[in-house]
């Protein structure tokens, strides 16, 4: 409220409220899943299910690196990383996937402070500020990260949601979108192996996605954190899909409306060292390298050492993926094929169907002493492709992130409660 004086008198104006573009913006699930649990005393010593956090040993050479390069820290990190960062995720992008030797690491690859910050700044240089004439749209599933709707939002662009269920092998169905609202996408997030549900996109979903992309000009952001992580079978990844369908033309970048996403934190159990990289079509890549040289944080060089060091080796890699195939062996022989359990392709989460997520968890944490979050706290009510409410409300996420002692008694306490 303000007072205006006209004319030798007061007038009372009503200021307007001020509103941002983020009060859309889905609250985040970790403080709901607090305002939850508020109060209810947990029946037994906590066990934290609700994060997916890894926690188990990160390889002894992460320190060696940073230790040894520690000077480095007095240094402005170049945008870019090190050539020696760069090549090696080109190699093992080639290891991995077939791919690195088709992408210029000079130009193609670029370090960034844990995938989600470049997830979110990625949107502010792919969405301009109209699309064939309409609001531009960023497509996206449903369970989701809540980061990319953040980043649709911050675009300017209107977040759309696309069931992600069962029905479906929580896999959507792009394609089945009217055609006025493909025109008008700017950005399709996709996430395999999927968070939550741990499915996995095969070759032939993945081209189908890239034609999609390349047909309406949309750039495709492929989130792959979790692709060293697999029950298994490697999950295909998109740079191997793009080379396998070819260009659009000939001569031109197979890599041409493609962006993928890879991290440390899971593949090596180094959430805290915040590290990884994205890599995709030139042309694109040249646009996002000089918005980080503005806008995006650097990543150290000692960190950068360390990086180097973890994207060379494979073999910590492996033993981090037989420690969580252990877990998942462990919730098969404990939970059977109750609350609709099945092995994750990929990943390390569950998605278990209780029925109703919110009040498992209540209960779980009441008379278990098990955190898990609520399936609805992943995802939004307006989805396309859903008659219900929520597509997560009946699920909730078990994190198997901790040691497998304790892991089997989290499970085995749910077993008991629910």
């Amino acid at each position: 409220m303000t007072d205006t004086e006209i004319h030798g008198q007061k007038r009372t104006e009503q200021r307007p409220e001020s509103r941002s573009r983020f009060d859309a913006l889905p609250d985040s699930p970790f403080p709901r899943l607090n305002a939850l649990i508020e109060g209810i005393e947990p029946g037994k010593p906590p066990l934290i299910l609700s994060l997916g956090e890894p926690q188990h040993p990160f390889p002894d050479f992460v320190l060696n690196e940073i230790n040894a390069n520690a000077a480095l820290f007095g240094k402005y990190p170049p945008i870019m990383g090190t050539p020696d960062f760069r090549k090696a995720v080109q190699g093992w992008l080639q290891r991995r996937f077939g791919a690195g030797d088709a992408l210029d690491p000079d130009t193609q690859i670029l370090p960034v402070n844990g995938t989600r910050e470049a997830l979110f700044n990625m949107a502010l240089v792919a969405t301009p500020p109209e699309k064939n004439g309409q609001r531009p749209a960023v497509l996206m599933p449903n369970p989701f990260y809540q980061c990319y709707a953040a980043a649709a939002l911050a675009a300017g662009a209107e977040p759309v949601y696309l069931a992600a269920t069962a029905e479906n092998r929580f896999l959507p169905d792009f394609h089945a979108l009217p055609e006025d609202l493909l025109a008008r996408t700017s950005v399709i997030y996709f996430c395999s192996p999927a968070n939550p549900q741990g499915a996995v996109a095969d070759m032939d979903y993945l081209k189908s996605l890239i034609a999609l992309a390349r047909e309406y000009d949309i750039l495709l952001a492929l989130d792959e954190c979790y692709a060293d992580i697999y029950d298994r079978d490697p999950p295909p990844g998109a740079l191997q899909a793009a080379l396998e369908l070819g260009p659009e033309k000939p001569g031109a970048d197979p890599f041409d409306n493609l962006i993928v996403f890879h991290s440390l934190s899971k593949r090596s159990s180094l959430p805290g060292l915040r590290s990884g990289f994205c890599a995709g079509g030139k042309a694109f890549m040249t646009r996002f390298r000089a918005f980080r040289n503005i806008g995006a944080p650097q990543v150290p060089l000692p960190i950068l050492a360390a990086s180097t060091a973890a994207w060379n080796d494979d073999a910590h890699a492996a033993a981090n993926r037989d420690l969580y195939r252990r877990k998942i062996d462990l919730a098969e022989s404990i939970l059977g094929n109750r609350f609709g359990f099945y092995r994750p392709a990929g990943g390390f989460f569950l998605w278990l169907d209780v029925g109703d997520g919110e009040r498992a968890a209540r209960e779980l944490w009441a008379r278990g002493g098990v955190k898990v979050l609520p399936g609805a706290y992943l995802s939004r009510e307006d989805s396309i492709g859903y008659e219900g409410a929520n597509p997560g409300s009946a699920y909730i996420r078990v994190a198997l992130v901790d040691n497998e002692e304790k892991t089997g008694e989290a499970l085995t306490r749910m077993a008991e409660v629910l």
